[in-house]
């Protein structure tokens, strides 16, 4: 941190129902005393999907270069693709056999504006801030489906469904 400006703090969460089924996202982000929440839903998506654009999402959301974040979420495949070097190996690849590799390089873009460390939480273990993204995901997601509206179809999920440039179709 360069001292003037506060650590941003990014709680995270994905959900689908069916898994692919509608699908939603969560965030909730923390800094200075301020709390924001963003959510949004799919007709067709899957829950890594989700998982991972929630952190983009909240990662679009700052307005500055090289802030301090720190991202909580209880999605294995986002914390571990970071922590454990898979998303750089898989860039190096040239995303080959990559789930949602439209979503990664997306990421790669806004996770390398800022200092950004990850944190693996426990889903459903009683975490304030997770629970509250995982209610805003399912909301926006299946929620939102129940209550008869029509939501958006996820571009990225369709393609790779078709063109099965992911390897498969459950990302």
């Amino acid at each position: 941190m360069d001292g003037t400006r506060p650590k941003i703090f990014l709680y995270t969460d994905g959900a689908a129902s069916g898994n692919p089924g509608p699908g939603g996202y969560g965030v909730v982000l923390k800094c200075a005393g301020l709390t924001k929440e963003l959510s949004g839903g799919f007709a067709l998506t899957t829950n890594n999907r989700m998982e991972l654009l929630a952190v983009i999402k909240g990662l679009e959301q700052i307005r500055w270069t090289h802030a301090d974040v720190e991202v909580y979420s209880d999605s294995s495949y986002v914390v571990k693709a970071v922590n454990e070097g898979w998303l750089v190996s898989w860039e190096r690849k040239g995303w080959k056999k990559v789930k949602n590799p439209d979503l990664w390089q997306r990421f790669l873009a806004v996770y390398r504006l800022h200092n950004v460390s990850f944190h693996w939480l426990k889903g459903h273990a009683g975490h304030p801030e997770n629970e509250r993204c995982d209610a805003l995901a399912v909301a926006a997601g299946a929620g939102a489906v129940a209550a008869g509206a029509v939501l958006p179809d996820d571009a990225g999920y369709l393609l790779s469904r078709t063109s099965g440039e992911d390897g498969g179709i459950f990302g």
